[in-house]
């Protein structure tokens, strides 16, 4: 039985588990002893409670248990529905199976995430990490329940590819040895890297099933320290065959609804952590983000808005704001937390600031895409209708100067068998970011990869 299954029955008042005889195996969260007797509590990763083990202070042994010690405890489950925790577990036998050195790392004093981020193989015994990564886990069920529940099939696209999907040359190059950047011996191809995304080799996939979706490891070369930035990161990559941009939206907005819906009905405690120590307006933030209807706004719409916020006295240190620009931070927290006071789906960007594959309108100047942008965190999501025309996709191709010969596969999609198809990409740490409250990628990684920054 684990303390999760130990909690839920107490709740309920569940008479059957009193004086039930249960072994217990974890990690010690505190000791302490008054009187006659003494307190361990321990936590086995099921759920953010720990569990209060009761013992005789006579007990030596139990006594010189410490802080991130593991033992095994058999006892006794007692109700306890006055006291400030509802269940308890009387000691009958304590094993330690492993003891701290005297210098071990975690210590009862609060430490920064900073500091954390220094030791990241042990920051998930503390208290805010144990509850993310919780989170995390459970956010990830809910993103391959609501695919599965919708007909969506998950595809695992490479890791390794020729291709860059955004077309910025910002990837991580993959060498054998023996060979040299831009001649691989080993792969025979000029240039293989880890992938920026997987919606090139999802799109086939959504032409034959018509709803795919990938979720996996992703990697951009940016030189980049932001707290919104990493080098390694994971993506969900949903594509759909017959999709409009107004679909799109709708597909995200209610993808998103559930998966945070669902998450924070499953970690009700691992959320309070937050709410309480992170974000005091955390609750109310998840509250909107459910409830409030995401609004749809024009990008040129925005544009003006913008400069109207400047001839009112607005300052952006980005005060170079015309048609084209690609919207800063600054300039998404204020559409997002000042205009609109809820998330934003941007539409109908310049192509000349979105990548290759997106449908061209009728003005020639703008694209069928789309940025999902929230209070706080700012873009979410980025999706498009693909362009499904062979010869605009060629000269686009062309224009931007790209190899040719690499994105051919990609070409004859369009020519054999093609149909109009949409889709979008979702940066799961930043997902993470927004249901915690966290404001740093790196504190939302279990190993941080980032500009001149990797442990282990």
């Amino acid at each position: 039985m684990t303390i999760k299954e130990i909690y839920e029955l107490s709740k309920k008042q569940d008479k059957s588990i009193e004086g039930k005889e249960v072994t217990i195996k974890g990690l010690v969260r505190g000791n302490r002893f008054m009187g006659n007797v003494g307190f361990i509590l321990l936590n086995d990763g099921s759920c953010f409670s720990s569990l209060q083990i009761v013992y005789s202070s006579t007990d030596k042994k139990a006594q010189a248990i410490r802080m991130g010690c593991s033992i095994s405890v058999k006892g006794k489950i007692h109700l306890t529905p006055e006291a400030k925790q509802i269940v308890e577990l009387e000691s009958m036998k304590i094993d330690l199976i492993s003891d701290v050195e005297e210098d071990y790392v975690l210590q009862k004093q609060r430490m920064s995430f900073e500091y954390l981020r220094e030791i990241p193989q042990w920051r998930v015994r503390t208290n805010t990490f144990n509850a993310l990564f919780r989170i995390r886990s459970t956010l990830s069920y809910y993103i391959h329940e609501y695919f599965h529940k919708n007909g969506y099939l998950w595809i695992h696209t490479p890791i390794i590819t020729g291709n860059d999907c955004e077309g910025e040359g910002q990837v991580f190059d993959v060498l054998a040895s023996g060979d040299k950047v831009g001649e691989s011996k080993y792969f025979n191809s000029p240039n293989p890297h880890l992938t920026v995304s997987g919606q090139l080799h999802v799109e086939p996939f959504a032409l034959a099933y018509q709803k795919v979706y990938t979720f996996g490891p992703t990697f951009r070369a940016e030189k980049s320290n932001t707290t919104r930035h990493a080098a390694e990161f994971w993506m969900i990559e949903p594509e759909i065959a017959f999709a409009d941009l107004d679909t799109l939206c709708k597909i995200e907005e209610e993808f998103l609804k559930y998966v945070v819906k669902n998450t924070i009905q499953d970690c009700e405690d691992d959320i309070n952590v937050f709410a309480s120590f992170i974000d005091k307006n955390l609750k109310t933030k998840l509250n909107d983000f459910l409830t409030k209807s995401f609004e749809f706004v024009e990008y040129s719409d925005c544009i003006n808005l913008l400069k109207k916020a400047q001839k009112e006295g607005v300052k952006f240190e980005n005060n170079d704001i015309d048609f084209g620009l690609d919207l800063n931070s600054e300039h998404e927290k204020y559409l997002t937390e000042v205009v609109f006071k809820k998330p934003i789906f941007l539409r109908n960007m310049p192509k000349d600031i979105k990548a290759f594959y997106m449908k061209l309108n009728d003005d020639n100047k703008t694209v069928q895409a789309v940025d999902l942008l929230t209070p706080g965190i700012g873009e979410l999501c980025g999706g498009s209708v693909r362009e499904d025309n062979y010869d605009l996709l060629l000269k686009r191709i062309k224009e931007l100067k790209m190899p040719l010969e690499s994105y051919k596969w990609y070409l004859d999609l369009r020519k054999n068998g093609s149909m109009p198809h949409a889709g979008f990409g979702l940066g799961f740490e930043r997902l993470v970011m927004l249901v915690t409250g966290i404001d740093n990628i790196r504190d939302t990684q279990p190993y941080p990869r980032n500009y001149r920054n990797m442990l282990f």
